[in-house]
């Protein structure tokens, strides 16, 4: 008997020592000294704890409402780690369901001539910013803060969007030590929750049953003789709440590699979709099931159908445009120039407008939504079978769960007897085909006149490619003069056209010479505004550092500044895909004219190697004739993306290539 009391004792003593280290407000000196992550020495920051906890409160006036309470205790080890000291949340304005978002208990902690120093937030330090009629977002930066500080803060969410809870992410790109989210849903509301990312929370869970109290106000008219009064009726409301518990702990940063689209897409993370609201004595409401439901709530919920109705504000202009065009290609391309210059993009993400495509049309600027749907409304008007694509773009993430938040963008799909033809007007450089790289986004959801859906893969199978042919005279002092010409295509000449089109010539020649150590002189470039035509550019270098002189012999690598220094890929093991964003065809021809009283002493060999699954193939082709050295290198990607299953292979690969292209050529004199 004294065994289980003591045994009780202890364990209740556990559970409250945990209970308060996991509580704000509990800083202790050795927190505040400790100069390493113990787990990651590399650690900027790293998240001492993370506690979120989603309720539902009733009240006779309002109903449910449900209460989102986050507590946030991170503990900065770097300068690199100050942006961790910033904590911004995007809250819902529109409609009845608007949302309120509050900070509390916001403290940075300096340890001060060995004392505990505490800095209080300041309402200057909180910021609330509009991002457009559905969306605000409310952001605080901490004060005082340093390498060594611990900063806490504490937000609430009310709100009365019950479609979804917001997504607990348990890894951040800094360590985090533990992190934990308690629901607890009443039996009306039915959700399913999905997990993804490679490391999987502790799942606990329990029901209880719920009684509210509740008192009302009743008229009466007190038997008919004296008139009417008031009375207060009293009743329990009973329900059965459903306690769920994830707790994650000791889990590592999620640390940036080359070739990925967005980090958060392979994070540890729960989200929540409600799928159905069963209230007693009242029909079942069903919400997202499947992707198919869910974009017909975005349908009907929408302004979609109403916005791509209104054809009055255009129709000369696009009578215009249309006139003497016969083929649906001459169509799309005409009325899509159109739309780029005539309405510019606000840089506004969003699938609904925001103050009508009429009056985006008139301001000459619209969201996302507005361009895209006068786009979509113009090629309906001129006889084309289009319709709007949702798309969850590369910075939200991909779409892997149906829900309605899944999707933050929209684009346009136009069906023809060849196929669809996709379309994004935001973007001045973009043609039919060659969409922003922000869109390129696995799968979108075309939506149909009547509401349907259909999946569309928005993955590139065009290959875009790289040419450059280069001639260079190699001197006897190692300095080397020539010329190059390249070619760039497709997705390869929409981003360099994106990339540079803001920066002057100068400024992009002083980058360039300065990336690739030469001096260039005699720059044109090419098509720069000539969408259909590759992108072109020239120049004549100058270079002295890419030859050594050893013991009177030349060492150089052929390929100059056309060479891959280093393997992208650092990681032992990865375990999310690899994307590459398009298939890639780079070719390089390079003639190399010898110095006089030289002549060759070490040729690197020839190599023509692919991976499995025809994934990548490099071949590297070398000769040496007449005083001339001959170099043709072709690099294909030929997948988008590639799954982590092949990461090993697609390592090996690019060192193979990397160390061929950089091996070297060694001349001696005659």
């Amino acid at each position: 008997m004294k065994q289980t009391l003591f045994l009780l004792l202890f364990l209740c003593q556990c559970i409250s020592t945990f209970a308060q280290k996991h509580e704000l407000g509990n800083v202790t000196i050795e927190e505040l000294k400790e100069k390493i992550y113990p787990k990651d020495s590399s650690a900027v920051a790293a998240v001492i704890f993370k506690k979120g906890d989603v309720g539902y409160v009733f009240t006779n006036e309002d109903g449910f409402t449900m209460i989102t309470v986050v507590k946030t205790k991170i503990k900065i080890y770097k300068k690199e780690g100050y942006n961790f000291a910033n904590e911004l949340i995007e809250y819902y304005i529109g409609g009845t369901t608007k949302e309120g978002v509050s900070f509390d208990n916001a403290i940075t902690y300096n340890l001060i001539d060995g004392k505990i120093e505490k800095t209080k937030l300041k309402k200057e330090s909180e910021f609330d910013e509009n991002v457009n009629k559905y969306w605000n977002k409310k952001k605080i930066t901490m004060p005082n803060v340093k390498v060594g500080s611990v900063i806490e803060f504490q937000y609430t969410i009310r709100s009365k969007r019950f479609q979804e809870l917001r997504d607990w992410y348990f890894q951040s790109q800094i360590p985090v030590s533990y992190s934990e989210l308690t629901t607890t849903v009443p039996e009306f509301y039915v959700y399913k929750s999905n997990q993804k990312g490679f490391i999987f929370p502790t799942v606990i869970t329990e029901k209880k049953r719920k009684i509210v109290h509740l008192a009302t106000m009743e008229r009466n008219n007190n038997g008919g003789t004296r008139g009417l009064g008031n009375t207060f009726v009293e009743d329990d409301f009973e329900y059965e709440e459903t306690r769920t518990n994830f707790i994650a702990q000791n889990l590592p940063a999620m640390k940036e590699e080359s070739y990925v689209n967005n980090i958060n897409n392979y994070m540890s993370c729960v989200s929540h979709e409600l799928n159905y609201i069963a209230f007693p004595n009242k029909p079942l409401k069903t919400y997202s099931t499947d992707w198919e439901a869910v974009t017909k709530n975005i349908y009907d919920e929408g302004d979609f159908s109403s916005e791509l109705n209104k054809t009055g504000y255009f129709d000369t202009e696009v009578n215009t445009i249309i006139a003497g065009l016969n083929s649906p290609q001459e169509k799309i391309v005409a009325i899509s120039n159109f739309v780029k210059s005539k309405v510019k993009w606000n840089k506004y993400y969003g699938i609904f407008c925001n103050n009508g495509v009429k009056k985006a049309y008139s301001d000459n600027v619209g969201n996302v939504a507005e361009v895209n749907l006068i786009l979509t409304s113009m090629l309906r008007y001129a006889g084309l079978t289009a319709n709007p694509v949702l798309v969850s773009t590369r910075s939200n993430g991909v779409a892997f769960f149906p829900s309605i938040s899944a999707f933050n963008y929209v684009m346009c799909a136009v069906e023809t007897q060849e196929g669809l033809v996709l379309l994004d007007a935001t973007d001045a450089f973009s043609i039919p085909n060659i969409l922003p790289i922000r869109d390129l986004n696995w799968k979108g959801r075309m939506i149909r006149n009547d509401g349907t859906s259909e999946e569309v893969d928005l993955m590139p199978k065009l290959v875009s490619k790289e040419a450059a042919n280069v001639g260079y005279q190699l001197n006897a002092d190692g300095t080397i003069n020539g010329k190059i010409k390249k070619q760039y295509s497709d997705y390869l000449a929409e981003s360099f056209r994106n990339k540079y089109n803001l920066v002057k010539e100068e400024k992009y020649l002083e980058d360039l010479e300065s990336t690739e150590n030469i001096d260039i002189n005699e720059y044109v470039r090419e098509n720069q505004e000539i969408l259909d035509k590759p992108i072109v550019e020239s120049f004549s270098f100058s270079d002295k550092k890419s030859c050594e002189i050893i013991a009177e012999k030349l060492y150089f690598s052929p390929l100059l500044f056309l060479v891959l220094s280093e393997n992208p890929f650092k990681q032992e093991v990865r375990e999310y895909p690899i994307d590459f964003s398009f298939p890639i065809a780079k070719r390089y021809n390079v003639l190399i004219d010898l110095p006089e009283g030289y002549v060759v002493e070490t040729l690197p060999t020839s190599m023509n190697i692919a991976t499995v699954e025809n994934i990548g193939s490099f071949k590297y082709i070398i000769a040496n004739t007449g005083g001339k050295i001959q170099v043709s290198v072709t690099f294909e990607i030929n997948q988008a993306i590639v799954g982590s299953d092949y990461y090993e292979i697609v390592k090996n690969f690019f060192k193979q290539l990397i160390d061929k292209q950089n091996e070297k050529i060694v001349l001696k004199k005659i």
